[in-house]
């Protein structure tokens, strides 16, 4: 741990709140003992406390505000300003002690941690970009995990389907197929593979995106493409399969030109589904069909 909890916040005589009281003090340089309170969420009493002992330390000066003779302003004395920097220098030090016992790896792990803490906990993922990149190591092992993980959490699909994208990606052919990588704020956080079905049909497959990352518009701009992919490759049509519980996929399909063909009742790990086929014919408007469409 930092210390922080501990009776003397970083081996000096102020508690946490009290040091939070010096920080923000020597952020703003003066500032309102109303704001100060409400900025900190204190009750008014207790910071009162905590001001006047600041105060016979000669860590703080307060006056009359000139604005409003109510209110008193509180800025920190050069004093002050000293026990702010011992308590920062003191953090900087604690940190970089525990961040040189970690490895490189270690370090990209605390980041990438962070940053999960800071989206889970109050950051709005709706205003991040996102990158799309083509798959790296590692990124296959990835969709199948997040596939089989995350739709038993939220449909019970078990063990049968997690063999089944397990396939699908050992299948994976990146010397004719290819595939698709979303990221938010450096995390993986959706996917697509398109894959040769024949030589004039090319396959739409694993299409995911992680919850934190849903309403970006990531799962149509995975879409997208997959279609583009398949027009410059010479592919007629794509193809999918989906089921019919999947609604936010199946309105993305809808809205990238894809239509129902037929459906089939199916059975998952005891529950039943009804299993769909899409197409979207990529030929230009009015390309006679082949015999065999």
């Amino acid at each position: 741990m930092i210390g922080l909890l501990q009776a003397g916040m970083l081996d000096s005589p102020y508690s946490l709140t009290e040091g939070r009281v010096i920080f923000e003090l020597a952020q703003a340089a003066r500032m309102e003992t109303g704001e100060l309170r409400g900025l900190l969420d204190l009750d008014a009493g207790y910071l009162s406390r905590i001001l006047a002992r600041f105060e016979t330390d000669g860590l703080i000066t307060r006056e009359r505000s000139a604005a409003d003779a109510r209110k008193q302003v509180v800025a920190l004395t050069p004093a002050g300003t000293q026990a702010y920097a011992h308590l920062d220098r003191r953090s900087t030090e604690e940190i970089e002690a525990m961040l040189a016992r970690l490895t490189e790896d270690g370090r990209r792990r605390l980041v990438e941690s962070m940053a999960a803490i800071r989206t889970l906990l109050g950051s709005n993922a709706r205003h991040q970009g996102y990158v799309i990149r083509p798959p790296r190591t590692g990124d296959l092992s990835w969709a199948a995990h997040r596939h089989a993980e995350l739709y038993s959490e939220e449909y019970g699909w078990g063990t049968e389907f997690e063999q089944l994208v397990a396939g699908i990606l050992a299948a994976f052919d990146p010397a004719r197929d290819a595939g698709w990588i979303a990221e938010v704020g450096g995390e993986r956080a959706g996917c697509v593979f398109c894959v040769h079905q024949d030589d004039r049909t090319a396959k739409l497959r694993m299409l995911l995106v992680e919850p934190s990352a849903r309403g970006l518009g990531i799962g149509r701009r995975l879409v997208d493409e997959c279609v583009r992919h398949a027009q410059s490759h010479g592919y007629e049509r794509v193809v999918l399969w989906t089921r019919d519980c999947l609604t936010s996929a199946r309105r993305i399909y809808a809205a990238a030109g894809f239509h129902l063909d037929s459906t089939e009742p199916g059975v998952e790990n005891g529950v039943e589904v009804v299993e769909e086929m899409w197409s979207r014919d990529l030929r230009p408007t009015g390309s006679a069909a082949p015999p065999d469409a």
